[in-house]
Formats: structure tokens, C-alpha cells, sequence
């Protein structure tokens, strides 16, 4: 006699994890990774960046570290926060001045996936 299998499932699973990381990157809960650029730092969660960047994930491997903080040359502050807010949210607006510097950025940190790009245009009721 075979025994009979349940199949159990969390409808909201992935929008529940986005909103939870969210969180807890916003109150810096939990965080174990200082990510620095320009003199200026934020706090990380190293399983989100290893999920979302084969740099971070290639790095805390590599060098297991309780908290470590990570020195990022030749990155703009601001830029490291947009590619920190993209992998936390899955998307980010940035101006068309930025986004040379973001697609740089994300290549240099190896973000998994296609980054695409929509175009949004401000219309103002004056024209």
C-alpha cells in the first residue's frame, strides 16, 4: 500500500519573501555584511547579495566572515544603494544619467539575470 502525498503551498511565497527582506533590510534587522564606497556604508544581508551577485557569493565563500565589511572601489556610493535596492526589490528607477553607471555596476558585481530597462517619461500638463 503506497502511502498518499500532500502537496502543501504558500500562495504568496515570493512577494512574502520580497516584503520580509525588505523589511528587515530597512530596520538593518539581522544584517551581517557592511558593504563601503566612498566613505560611506550600509548594512546587507550576505545570503541576498549571494543570491542575486556571483561576486558576493564567490567572495563570502571564499573568505567566511561572521560580519565582514567590504571596501567597494571604483563604485559610486549612490550606485552601490540603487544595485543594493534592485537585489532587495527587484526593480529601481534611476535617471538616464545613471544608468550607464548602474549597468557598470552591475556587471562589475556579476547581478545574476537580465537587468531590462523600461522607459518612463515625465509629461507635464503645461505642453
Amino acid at each position: 500500500m503506497t502511502m498518499q502525498q500532500y502537496c502543501l503551498r504558500w500562495n504568496n511565497h515570493q512577494p512574502n519573501f520580497i516584503s520580509v527582506f525588505s523589511s528587515l533590510l530597512n530596520s538593518e534587522s539581522l544584517v551581517d555584511v557592511t558593504l563601503a564606497a566612498e566613505g560611506r556604508h550600509l548594512q546587507a544581508h550576505k545570503v541576498v547579495l549571494s543570491a542575486c551577485s556571483s561576486y558576493f557569493q564567490s567572495l563570502f565563500t571564499i573568505n567566511p566572515c561572521q560580519h565582514p565589511i567590504v571596501i567597494l572601489k571604483d563604485v559610486k556610493f549612490t550606485d552601490l544603494k540603487v544595485m543594493v535596492d534592485f537585489m532587495y526589490y527587484g526593480e529601481v528607477n534611476v535617471s538616464q544619467e545613471q544608468l550607464p553607471h548602474i549597468l557598470k555596476t552591475a556587471e562589475m558585481l556579476k547581478i545574476k539575470g537580465k537587468i531590462m530597462t523600461k522607459i518612463f517619461l515625465s509629461v507635464s500638463d503645461d505642453c
